[in-house]
């Protein structure tokens, strides 16, 4: 876990271009919502494993504040964003309280999850 990672670093250039996407959203919901709730729980799962395992914060925190500060102007909305992560970060806080090998094939396979739904979300709505 402690060597840099391709797949990470791809996936936080793909939250950064989601949150530039999300600069430009209106009041209207959009399209892509629902991917937006689930990459927030992605984050938070993997914000939670990476700290765990790295010992160290990476900047995943800053990043979906980022997204919500973009994105979610609207309070109820907001909340929607916040109650995703924090159920990612928790899901994973109640059952690893030491890096293993099963808390590290998770954050892999969520970073990889995170990274396929940035990409399409991009791919499919960005402009």
């Amino acid at each position: 876990m402690k060597r840099p990672n391709v797949i990470t670093s791809v996936l936080v250039a793909g939250f950064v271009l989601v949150c530039a996407m999300a600069s430009s959203a209106q009041t209207v919901e959009p399209p892509y919502e629902e991917r937006l709730i689930r990459l927030s729980e992605i984050v938070g799962s993997v914000h939670y494993l990476r700290t765990l395992c790295l010992q160290s914060d990476e900047g995943w925190r800053a990043k979906m504040q980022e997204l919500i500060d973009l994105e979610a102007r609207d309070p109820e909305r907001r909340a929607r964003f916040i109650a995703a992560f924090n159920k990612g970060y928790r899901s994973f806080a109640s059952v690893h309280r030491k890096c293993n090998s099963v808390a590290i094939e998770a954050e892999e396979l969520y970073r990889k999850q995170g990274l396929e739904l940035a990409s399409e979300i991009i791919a499919r709505y960005g402009n």
